[in-house]
């Protein structure tokens, strides 16, 4: 059977870490570019790039992505370079999550759902078919300067990682790319180890399957959910609400008795004066949606319910406005990547 699943980001712009910053720029050192060349125009101070919990804005990347480039313009494969540089330790908790992970089929989906606690700038799309896994790798939303260079290093990167995950490289059944075939095309090739075709419509990658349902090295069931817990932890925090985003969430917090039915945009948008097509406009400019902040307001309640109440899964669903328990199962699965059974089993067991 067919499924998709989309990343749980809409584009790059997310708040991210810095290590991605530190290893292009200890890079750029060791071809003899100083650092402060490459966080021209940043505002960052070299020593800020030492510091494991340093926040970023996207855009503070991409200016270091485009001195790089600039400083580096004629060193061939770059791209390739820098994105074999990205392993399992340059992702933090995100990447031990994955490392911990069952299978990379379940490391691919958790990785998806948390896409905002990457690096990427590229935006991958995964599809399972019938004998065939595809990633689908959307550029269009990068600057035109410097995509080549990122989707290079993002799927490099990408493959790096699940390399790194099997324990030794993963075998790639096609490698497609939008942009010309470069002079360096053997680099692209000496990874992807499939002859890469370029000049395509669409950026991809394909691999068996069957690898996905191969269990990790380094899999573990506890870690994973540790790590887990702390992810969704770091993902709320970042995802902290201000301005139009945070009104509306105001508005979608129920009252003791829980929702009714929640209310729909177009009472959200009366009671901010304004209306629908005005409210969905500042909404997407704000980088969200009034689905998007439903069900980020229906996935806290459910949580913090199924964590400190003894209410059933049937009961908690009523609350939240779901007509079918069937319904609230599937969108926290969808949320969290378990049941909400099995989500308050793991609550009391670490209690």
């Amino acid at each position: 059977m067919e499924r998709v699943q989309d990343p749980g980001i809409r584009d790059w712009n997310f708040p991210r870490g810095i290590a991605s910053v530190a290893l292009m720029v200890g890079y750029a050192g060791e071809q003899g570019v100083p650092a402060g060349r490459v966080l021209a125009g940043t505002g960052l101070a070299e020593s800020l790039l030492r510091d494991p919990d340093a926040q970023i804005d996207a855009h503070i990347e991409l200016t270091v992505v485009r001195n790089l480039v600039r400083e580096l313009a004629d060193r061939p494969a770059l791209g390739v370079e820098i994105g074999r540089r990205y392993r399992i330790t340059t992702f933090g908790i995100f990447g031990f999550a994955c490392v911990s992970s069952p299978t990379l089929g379940e490391a691919i989906s958790f990785a998806l759902r948390y896409l905002e606690l990457s690096f990427t700038f590229s935006l991958p799309v995964a599809e399972w078919r019938e004998g065939e896994f595809i990633a689908w790798v959307h550029d269009e939303l990068i600057p035109a300067d410097v995509r080549q260079f990122l989707v290079e290093r993002d799927v490099t990167a990408m493959h790096q990682v699940m390399s790194d995950l099997l324990g030794r490289p993963l075998p790639l059944a096609r490698a497609e790319f939008r942009f010309p075939e470069p002079d360096y095309a053997e680099r692209i090739e000496a990874f992807t180890v499939v002859r890469p075709r370029f000049g395509r419509p669409r950026n991809l990658f394909a691999i068996d399957p069957v690898v996905l349902d191969q269990p990790l090295p380094q899999a573990n069931e506890q870690t994973w959910a540790m790590c887990l817990a702390q992810c969704r932890a770091l993902v709320h925090r970042r995802r902290a609400r201000t301005g139009i985003a945070a009104d509306v969430r105001e508005l979608l917090v129920p009252g003791a008795e829980g929702f009714a039915g929640p209310p729909g945009i177009d009472s959200v948008a009366r009671d901010l004066n304004m209306s629908t097509r005005t409210l969905r406009r500042h909404l997407d400019a704000a980088g969200t949606s009034y689905r998007a902040l439903l069900d980020e307001v229906r996935r806290a309640l459910a949580e913090e319910m199924l964590s400190t109440t003894p209410l059933s899964v049937s009961d908690v669903a009523i609350r939240l406005g779901y007509a079918e328990s069937s319904t609230f199962i599937y969108a926290f699965k969808r949320w969290t990547g378990v049941t909400p059974a099995a989500y308050r089993r793991d609550r009391a067991v670490r209690r």
